[in-house]
């Protein structure tokens, strides 16, 4: 099968996202068929392009055997609402563009975040009179209107027209919660073209192994009991709550509380640490992606955090399955989905979101439990090898893919 997949995102950004495209991707050149990627270049989230890469109209690159065709992007920092639409819908038209450059593939599919991206996969499938998959990893314009960033008014009215448009032009859909599929449903679309397929690891990469004394020496973590929320620090988290929750423990010298990643929440976590003078927190800064599992055998607890609104309710963060194959103690403050996985398969501890109270309980349960905390680390591990490695949920979108393809023919 010849694929096309247009990504905003593809290593070597670090998110779930560009990830996540790559593992799938990777899998099926693996399994036999020809992939293309088109993305742009990668700047995200700092809007700074990574050494090694030009900000040209277009470049070619083969990844593990996927054929990557690279477009131009209008560089912002992932913060600024306008500035970050604007980048949004200039690489939808740009990878329409690119998709020129692919002839006769099979299928055509797109990701999302961003909301452009699968609205340029619509197009590049009509023109090119193949079938459509849209892959929901984010409910766009939902997501931005509970964050603030859009109110009532003809932008909204208008985005919303083109999230259904874009949902009944997908001869499939796949999504990576139970809630995706109630909120695709409600606007007609029939379940039966709706396919859930969680997020999940690489098994090679991420699984148990020691803590890396190189890193521990290189940022002087000797001695501490660190606290760590790997990932985008971004609107969607709520980390105040964790600056908050190292000022509740800033006179037990033992904690360390480090930030590791970037994002449009950088300089306002980096003022709050500033005014309160706390010594016991540390933005890291974006770290590489092959130093990801290191970073999660070192930390001691790892957190996964998201804002008490009802649009988070619908999201499983990709990292805890991440943390729970290297079988470390994790903390999960959310609600909804997330929130209820954990509790049913008892891998980590759940508390109410944004609430520093809660995350310090959660903190000095698990350095007091230590044994408690280390069965749910191993029970974590059996679940995510059970149930959330890439290969196999790469090859059951796949048959997703097949199978949709079959039934339009």
């Amino acid at each position: 099968m010849r694929i096309l997949f247009i990504s905003h995102y593809f290593p070597p950004e670090v998110n779930a996202p560009a990830s996540r495209t790559h593992e799938h991707c990777r899998q099926w050149v693996a399994d036999g068929h020809e992939v293309t990627v088109i993305t742009g270049v990668p700047n995200h989230p700092s809007g700074q392009i990574f050494p090694g890469f030009q900000n040209r109209w277009i470049q070619e690159e083969n990844v593990d055997g996927i054929r990557v065709l690279r477009t131009w992007m209008l560089l912002t920092a992932n913060s600024g609402f306008l500035k970050r639409i604007l980048n949004y819908v200039l690489f939808g038209l740009t990878a329409a563009w690119a998709s020129r450059r692919v002839k006769n593939p099979d299928v055509v599919i797109a990701t999302s975040p961003q909301f452009f991206c699968g609205l340029s996969g619509a197009l590049v499938a009509r023109i090119k009179k193949r079938p459509f998959i849209l892959e929901i990893r984010d409910l766009w314009p939902k997501s931005i209107v509970e964050l603030d960033q859009l109110g009532e008014g003809p932008a909204l009215r208008l985005l919303e027209f083109l999230e259904r448009w874009m949902y009944h032009s997908a001869d499939g859909i796949v999504v990576n919660t139970q809630a995706f599929i109630d909120h695709i449903a409600a606007t007609g679309v029939r379940k039966e073209r709706i396919e859930l397929i969680y997020n999940g690891i690489d098994a090679n990469r991420f699984q148990p192994r020691p803590p890396d004394e190189g890193l521990k020496q290189e940022f002087d973590l000797e001695g501490r009991t660190t606290v760590a929320y790997i990932g985008t620090l971004g609107l969607a988290h709520g980390l105040a709550a964790v600056i908050e929750a190292a000022d509740a423990l800033r006179s037990d010298k033992e904690f360390l509380f480090l930030l590791i990643g970037g994002g449009a929440e950088s300089e306002r976590l980096q003022k709050l640490i500033t005014e309160r003078q706390l010594s016991n927190i540390r933005l890291i800064g974006l770290q590489p992606r092959e130093r990801m599992p290191a970073w999660i055998a070192t930390v001691d607890i790892l957190l996964v955090c998201l804002r008490d609104l009802p649009v988070f309710e619908t999201v499983i963060p990709s990292k805890i399955f991440e943390f729970l194959a290297q079988e470390r103690p994790v903390i999960v403050t959310a609600r909804g989905e997330i929130a209820r996985m954990a509790r049913e398969s008892d891998v980590a501890l759940v508390t109410e979101p944004e609430s520093p109270e809660a995350l310090t309980r959660a903190i000095q349960q698990i350095q007091d439990q230590p044994d408690e905390a280390q069965r749910r680390a191993t029970l974590g591990r059996q679940w995510v090898q059970e149930n959330f490695v890439r290969a196999e949920l790469a090859r059951k979108m796949l048959r997703f893919v097949q199978a949709t393809l079959e039934m339009r023919s």
